[in-house]
């Protein structure tokens, strides 16, 4: 399907919503699939793991495995094991991602860390909103921050389309954490530039060959173009025209829904 190389693909907002398939996607993947158009799904999802999440896609029909996916919890587990090996991680997260951060050294969420054998954390690893941020846990996470501890974040999410609506996510609580810690996360999942670099190693394709189609046009769509791809906006997910026209750049492409790809696809095509 023309000069595009491979095609990157987040899954929460462009595939589905709360898991259940956008009308047209399943055929739309289908249709890559048979033009062999190589593809990731690249997500920021933190409460399934890989393989969790290939089989929940593959029971609604789309052609994936979970060597076809990218997940901003295996992203964070490779950046642990190079930027601080050996450390302690206090996870603070909804969703068991266990599976997906293999060498890496996990305090007991259950009690206070500096109680274990080893002492304090040396990293507070935060991944996905939910249940699990309480006051309690960000409260731990905080004391142990001023005590000297990194900060890792799987990302900076706002929010995420729900079957009712938008809810919180991550970056809402992560703002004041650094604020009120004064430091900085390091961020493993999108917008991370080092992100869609393993996602184009993981096809083995260059930037310029490479497509991001995403609705969450900071995080997907301008991070994309910003390492090089090119950026397709959805008008579904967490998709709002307000924030559309404030954003600081501009997608190369806007669809109405990840149905549409195969076709914008076909028309970038050469004669």
């Amino acid at each position: 399907m023309g000069r595009i190389g491979a095609v990157l693909i987040d899954i929460d907002g462009v595939l589905t919503v709360a898991w259940k398939p956008l009308p047209g996607t399943v055929a739309a993947m289908r249709r890559l699939r048979e033009a062999g158009v190589p593809l990731v799904l690249v997500t920021n999802t933190t409460s399934r793991t890989r393989a969790s999440i290939a089989e929940k896609l593959a029971g609604q029909g789309f052609p994936v495995t979970a060597e076809d996916i990218l997940t901003a919890p295996a992203a964070t587990a490779a950046h642990l094991r190079e930027h601080h090996p050996g450390a302690r991680c206090l996870l603070i997260n909804s969703g068991d991602i266990r599976d997906d951060l293999p060498g890496v050294t996990l305090v007991d969420e259950g009690g206070s860390a500096d109680e274990g054998e080893g002492g304090a954390p040396d990293v507070v690893v935060i991944g996905g909103a939910g249940d699990a941020f309480g006051y309690a846990e960000l409260n731990r996470a905080f004391r142990h921050l001023q005590r000297g501890a990194r900060l890792v974040a799987m990302h900076r999410n706002l929010y995420w389309r729900t079957a009712t609506g938008l809810d919180l996510d991550t970056g809402a609580f992560l703002l004041g954490l650094e604020r009120a810690a004064r430091t900085e996360a390091e961020i493993t999942g999108k917008p991370a530039g080092s992100f869609f670099a393993a996602a184009l190693a993981h096809l083995g394709v260059t930037a310029s060959e490479a497509l991001m189609v995403g609705d969450d046009i900071e995080s997907d769509v301008l991070a994309a173009q910003a390492a090089g791809l090119t950026g397709v906006l959805v008008r579904t997910g967490k998709y709002l025209p307000e924030t559309h026209r404030a954003a600081e750049g501009t997608p190369d492409h806007v669809i109405d829904s990840f149905a549409d790809l195969p076709e914008l696809l076909e028309r970038q095509a050469p004669p």
